[in-house]
């Protein structure tokens, strides 16, 4: 599969995509309070897009029963919102969602915390979004997607933690994953050469005790092997003929959903 390079025009409407994304997913961090049900965020997100003209991107996609992902304590990813699944003090939860407007996905992830939590949780926070911000700085033309994917390993790991490798990060636009796959672990100087028009999914998964992950038996959740807890962080990026630019940021700079406090 080949790279997609896009347009100004097409980077626009991933734009506008990716910023109903951050809308979503701040609303969704600034609801959460423990005794909720994952359910209650999966339909928050769903009535809101809607309203705004769009739908959710993981709904139906390879049978995805829901709208979006959310993955608790040492769930990674792809945790199915349930009406009987409660939120907790202490938990941290990760929201990875997408949309689709006019042709164009945005997808974006934040794990944030439910109430207090553990310092080692929020340390664990704090490093996998260092992390993805760190990899995101070597996001320029003419660079190698190895230098992402190497800065941040090297973050996560040298804190002590480790990568997932089973899950990676991807290519975005007109298809909710496209080429190249974007890995959070490499070497620097590797992998295709990094050029304008290319937008980027990039998606570090950090864990505490292992790198090594299961999948759950509704075949969609998984889960670190030691069930140790799991982090998360997204964004959507695009290389512009100007620089590059963090498409899944609200506008006006503004940080992320929960990045608050970390």
């Amino acid at each position: 599969m080949s790279i997609i390079y896009k347009s100004k025009d097409e980077i626009e409407k991933i734009r506008v995509s990716s910023q109903l994304v951050a809308e979503t997913l701040q609303r969704l961090a600034d609801a959460i309070r423990p005794g909720m049900t994952t359910l209650e965020l999966d339909r928050m997100a769903e009535a809101y897009v809607a309203e705004h003209g769009a739908v959710p991107a993981f709904k139906g996609y390879r049978g995805f029963p829901a709208s979006v992902c959310v993955s608790i304590n040492e769930e990674v990813v792809h945790g199915i919102p349930s009406a009987s699944r409660r939120l907790e003090e202490g938990d941290i939860v990760s929201l990875d969602f997408g949309v689709l407007k006019d042709g164009y996905y945005g997808d974006a992830a934040v794990t944030v915390p439910v109430g207090k939590v553990s310092e080692e949780a929020r340390r664990l926070l704090r490093i996998t979004r260092d992390s993805l911000y760190r990899g995101i700085e070597q996001v320029k033309a003419d660079a190698h997607l190895g230098d992402v994917s190497h800065v941040i390993q090297d973050h996560a790991e040298g804190a002590g933690y480790f990568v997932v490798r089973a899950f990676v990060g991807h290519g975005i636009g007109s298809s909710l994953h496209e080429a190249p796959q974007v890995p959070n672990f490499g070497a620097p100087g590797q992998g295709p050469r990094l050029r304008p028009g290319m937008v980027l999914a990039i998606e570090p998964m950090v864990n505490v005790g292992t790198q090594d992950v299961r999948v759950l038996d509704d075949e969609w959740t998984v889960v670190t092997a030691d069930r140790s807890l799991s982090a998360h962080f997204e964004h959507t990026v695009a290389i512009t003929d100007n620089g590059t630019e963090i498409l899944t940021l609200l506008d006006g700079g503004v940080t992320p959903a929960g990045d608050e406090g970390l």
